[in-house]
């Protein structure tokens, strides 16, 4: 009861009235223009990679299967995020959480996996938790190469994107740790990288794993260069008073809700994720 007092109150927070500000730091092509420059993903420019499927499941990226009775759940996520996205033109999401252990790196699996999907719908998942990327490990993947080395070394982006192998969905995630991330994630070369993956395919989602909010400047610093934020909460560990404090770091206009995790209410004792939707405009 507690945990939904406080996501009641942090809704109510953010349905108070936004600032005249800018509702996306990078404006989207227009559609006319993003269609006539889209060019559709080529796999072959991408590195080939085999996910280790019993792994996968073991760290509960259970979207993999068609037949998972988790995905329904996730399929009503991602109706609801198309719906709010494509009436503002966003298609840039940052997963994030309060504090680390809450189950954001397996959301954005999951959520990636299920946009990819979706008929006519390309996905591409980027591990921004510079300080301990786990995408490519939650998939058994080995990976040398992450975002950091197009940031810190001009590395080309092709060189750092992977196919697992399945339809439609893409990522980039490995690498070294960085410990001075926020400077990396707020800077102009982020944001130009941003802009370059929102913009170079229409059809294109981009699913940002993102530190935690509270564990440091990174997610604060990156919240200000993606179109929209959803934030990951855990039913039964996540503190109320964490949830409002991570809500107002938020900008109130990129809010779209929270993913409530592991739900006590689930059936056949599996977890399950329900979605509130956020008020902010």
């Amino acid at each position: 009861m507690k945990l939904q007092k406080a996501i009641d109150k942090a809704k109510m927070k953010q349905a108070e009235p936004a600032p005249q500000t800018p509702v996306q730091a990078i404006k989207p092509q227009p559609a006319a223009k993003a269609k006539e420059d889209a060019k559709p993903p080529v796999y072959s420019d991408s590195e080939s990679v085999a996910l280790n499927e019993e792994l996968v499941k073991e760290n509960r990226c259970v979207c993999l299967s068609p037949d998972a009775p988790e995905i329904d759940f996730y399929k009503i996520l991602r109706t609801q995020i198309l719906h709010r996205s494509k009436e503002k033109g966003w298609n840039t999401i940052m997963v994030t959480s309060t504090r680390p252990g809450e189950g954001k790196t397996v959301t954005s699996i999951n959520l990636a996996l299920t946009f990819a999907r979706a008929y006519g719908q390309t996905v591409l998942l980027v591990d921004c938790d510079l300080r301990q990327q786990k995408v490519h490990t939650y998939l058994g993947l080995n990976s040398d190469k992450g975002i950091a080395d197009y940031l810190l070394n001009d590395r080309p982006l092709k060189d750092l994107i992977l196919w697992p192998k399945i339809e439609k969905l893409t990522l980039i995630s490995g690498g070294d740790t960085i410990i001075e991330s926020a400077e990396l994630l707020g800077s102009q070369r982020m944001k130009e990288l941003v802009a370059e993956m929102k913009n170079r395919y229409s059809d294109r989602y981009v699913i940002f794993d993102s530190p935690p909010l509270l564990s440091g400047a990174d997610a604060l610093t990156f919240s200000q260069i993606v179109d929209s934020v959803i934030m990951v909460v855990e039913e039964g560990k996540t503190p109320a008073k964490e949830i409002e404090k991570a809500v107002e770091l938020i900008p109130k206009e990129k809010f779209m809700g929270f993913v409530l995790n592991k739900s006590k209410i689930s059936k056949k004792g599996y977890y399950y994720y329900n979605y509130y939707k956020g008020d902010a405009g």
